[in-house]
Protein backbone atom coordinates (compact mmCIF):
# COMPACT_ATOMS: atom_id res chain seq x y z
CA UNK A 1 0.00 0.00 0.00
CA UNK A 2 1.05 3.58 -0.65
CA UNK A 3 0.10 7.02 0.59
CA UNK A 4 -0.15 9.79 -1.98
CA UNK A 5 0.04 13.37 -0.76
CA UNK A 6 -0.68 15.99 -3.40
CA UNK A 7 -0.29 19.71 -2.79
CA UNK A 8 -2.35 21.57 -5.40
CA UNK A 9 -3.93 24.95 -6.12
CA UNK A 10 -7.20 25.35 -4.17
CA UNK A 11 -9.16 26.16 -7.34
CA UNK A 12 -8.22 22.77 -8.83
CA UNK A 13 -9.68 20.67 -5.99
CA UNK A 14 -13.15 20.08 -7.44
CA UNK A 15 -11.73 19.12 -10.85
CA UNK A 16 -9.25 16.68 -9.26
CA UNK A 17 -11.92 15.14 -6.98
CA UNK A 18 -14.32 14.60 -9.89
CA UNK A 19 -11.59 12.99 -12.00
CA UNK A 20 -10.56 10.69 -9.13
CA UNK A 21 -14.17 9.57 -8.72
CA UNK A 22 -14.36 8.79 -12.45
CA UNK A 23 -11.43 6.38 -12.12
CA UNK A 24 -12.92 4.73 -9.02
CA UNK A 25 -10.77 6.40 -6.35
CA UNK A 26 -13.23 7.65 -3.74
CA UNK A 27 -11.46 7.80 -0.37
CA UNK A 28 -9.41 10.89 0.35
CA UNK A 29 -8.64 13.46 3.01
CA UNK A 30 -8.43 17.15 2.16
CA UNK A 31 -6.73 19.92 4.15
CA UNK A 32 -6.38 23.62 3.50
CA UNK A 33 -2.70 24.48 3.99
CA UNK A 34 -0.24 27.26 3.27
CA UNK A 35 3.14 26.85 1.67
CA UNK A 36 5.77 28.09 -0.69
CA UNK A 37 8.22 26.68 -3.16
CA UNK A 38 11.30 28.02 -4.86
CA UNK A 39 9.58 31.32 -5.63
CA UNK A 40 9.47 32.08 -1.86
CA UNK A 41 5.99 33.55 -2.10
CA UNK A 42 4.80 36.57 -4.05
CA UNK A 43 4.84 40.35 -3.69
CA UNK A 44 1.53 42.14 -4.06
CA UNK A 45 0.51 45.79 -4.03
CA UNK A 46 -2.44 47.20 -2.12
CA UNK A 47 -3.22 50.92 -2.14
CA UNK A 48 0.28 51.78 -3.25
CA UNK A 49 2.07 49.62 -0.69
CA UNK A 50 3.96 46.47 -1.56
CA UNK A 51 3.80 43.53 0.79
CA UNK A 52 5.20 40.02 0.64
CA UNK A 53 2.96 36.97 0.90
CA UNK A 54 5.37 34.15 1.66
CA UNK A 55 2.87 31.37 2.42
CA UNK A 56 0.40 30.89 -0.38
CA UNK A 57 -2.91 29.06 0.09
CA UNK A 58 -2.75 25.46 -1.10
CA UNK A 59 -4.86 22.33 -0.78
CA UNK A 60 -3.42 19.03 0.41
CA UNK A 61 -5.01 15.77 -0.69
CA UNK A 62 -4.09 12.47 1.00
CA UNK A 63 -4.99 9.11 -0.53
CA UNK A 64 -4.02 5.64 0.70
CA UNK A 65 -4.33 3.04 -2.03
CA UNK A 66 -3.24 -0.35 -3.26
CA UNK A 67 0.04 -0.53 -5.16
CA UNK A 68 -1.66 -1.29 -8.51
CA UNK A 69 -3.69 1.97 -8.41
CA UNK A 70 -0.75 4.33 -7.88
CA UNK A 71 0.10 5.25 -11.47
CA UNK A 72 -3.51 5.87 -12.51
CA UNK A 73 -4.18 8.09 -9.48
CA UNK A 74 -0.97 10.08 -9.92
CA UNK A 75 -1.59 10.62 -13.65
CA UNK A 76 -5.14 11.78 -12.89
CA UNK A 77 -4.02 14.27 -10.23
CA UNK A 78 -1.25 15.68 -12.40
CA UNK A 79 -3.42 16.02 -15.50
CA UNK A 80 -6.19 17.86 -13.63
CA UNK A 81 -4.01 20.03 -11.36
CA UNK A 82 -1.59 21.15 -14.10
CA UNK A 83 -1.72 24.77 -15.32
CA UNK A 84 1.88 25.12 -16.46
CA UNK A 85 2.47 28.06 -14.12
CA UNK A 86 4.71 28.30 -11.08
CA UNK A 87 2.89 26.99 -8.01
CA UNK A 88 1.05 24.03 -9.55
CA UNK A 89 2.20 21.88 -6.61
CA UNK A 90 3.83 18.55 -5.92
CA UNK A 91 2.95 14.88 -5.41
CA UNK A 92 4.66 12.76 -2.74
CA UNK A 93 4.43 8.97 -2.49
CA UNK A 94 5.23 7.04 0.70
CA UNK A 95 4.92 3.41 1.77
CA UNK A 96 2.20 2.46 4.26
CA UNK A 97 3.00 -0.45 6.58
CA UNK A 98 -0.48 -1.11 7.93
CA UNK A 99 -4.07 0.13 7.81
CA UNK A 100 -6.81 -0.81 10.27
CA UNK A 101 -10.48 0.05 9.76
CA UNK A 102 -11.75 1.15 13.18
CA UNK A 103 -15.38 0.13 12.62
CA UNK A 104 -14.73 -3.51 11.60
CA UNK A 105 -11.17 -4.20 12.74
CA UNK A 106 -10.21 -5.22 9.17
CA UNK A 107 -6.57 -4.66 8.35
CA UNK A 108 -4.30 -4.43 5.34
CA UNK A 109 -5.65 -3.84 1.86
CA UNK A 110 -9.17 -4.89 2.96
CA UNK A 111 -9.23 -1.81 5.19
CA UNK A 112 -8.38 0.52 2.32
Amino acid sequence: MKKIVAIIRPDKLEEVKAALERIGSYGLTVKEVGGRGRQLGITESYRGHDYKVDLLPKTEIEIVTKEENIENIIETIISKAHTGDIGDGKVFISPIDEVIRIRTGESGEKAV
